[in-house]
């Protein structure tokens, strides 16, 4: 139980806890690369679709995190 003591002794709120916006790109990333491990047993086809749909999805996610993070106050992490 929190005493009176406690709660003086806290340190002020900090900032706002950055959360990236909701995003259908790591299903689609998971998808891509169990396709293409099915691929393996199945078509040479399912081999390739999937892996461009990974390739695909995961450059865009890091790019789209790479722009997310410069967005970001400089004094971002002190």
């Amino acid at each position: 139980m929190a005493t009176e003591h406690d709660i003086a002794d806290a340190p002020p709120a900090g900032e706002e806890i950055h959360l990236p916006e909701p995003s259908i790109l790591p299903v689609l990333n998971a998808a891509g690369i169990s396709i293409a491990i099915v691929g393996i047993t199945i078509s040479i086809f399912m081999i390739i679709g999937g892996g461009l749909l990974f390739l695909g999805t995961a450059l865009v996610w890091i790019f789209k995190a790479r722009r997310e993070m410069d967005e970001l106050p400089a004094e971002h992490g002190h």
